[in-house]
């Protein structure tokens, strides 16, 4: 049975930034509006763009925060409480330096792992954990100290890429768990495999 009331894609806002690697979670909410045909409007009260689309009986709430990384657990924690969502029915899409382009993998609950954007979350939402997350690689730059300068800049073509046809799977596997249920989605997602060679093609 789906569970998820909250999507939402973590992004630093302005168009400097909209090509970024750590804007991958809004390019998933924006392909994932796209799919449903909703078009996102901005909202100051909840401090993002949002989208509202019905699966059945359920309402399901698209967000891409307008407040920087940093401070995205102001814009998701005023969606939740507002509408009452509990933690654990908030899916959250970030980039992910640990997997390689062209991966994307769900998990719940578990640490920051060092992402600005979800250490936020955790606090604003009283350092609960038991949201979902939505991982997108995006690679590493081999070095600690290029971190920073890596995510804010934009990917290669080739990456690209494989970061787009992994969020176009992602949003396959979501419209699954959204109809039917998370293990499901889980299992046909990692069941799936990039052909690198079909794209580079």
């Amino acid at each position: 049975m789906n569970n998820i009331r909250l999507i939402v894609g973590l992004a630093n806002p302005g168009e400097e930034y909209a090509n970024t690697r750590h804007n991958a979670g809004s390019w998933y909410i924006s392909m994932l509006a796209q799919r449903y045909n909703k078009i996102l409007i901005k909202e100051k009260k909840f401090f993002g763009y949002t989208a509202l689309f019905k699966l059945g009986t359920h309402n399901i709430r698209l967000l891409i925060p307008t407040t920087f990384m940093n401070n995205s657990g102001k814009s998701v924690s005023s969606m939740a409480v507002f509408y009452k969502i509990p933690v654990q029915n908030i899916l959250i899409a970030h980039d992910e330096l640990h997997l390689p382009p062209g991966v994307v993998k769900f998990k719940q609950n578990g640490s920051h792992g060092g992402h600005n954007g979800l250490k936020d979350i955790i606090t604003s939402l009283g350092n609960d954990t038991n949201f979902h997350r939505l991982r997108i690689g995006i690679g590493h730059p081999g070095s600690q100290n290029q971190v920073v300068t890596f995510v804010l800049s934009s990917p290669s073509k080739q990456e690209k890429q494989f970061i787009d046809h992994a969020i176009y799977t992602a949003i396959s596997c979501t419209a699954i768990w959204l109809k039917e249920n998370r293990l499901k989605a889980i299992n046909h997602l990692h069941s799936l495999r990039i052909n690198k060679e079909l794209l580079l093609g």
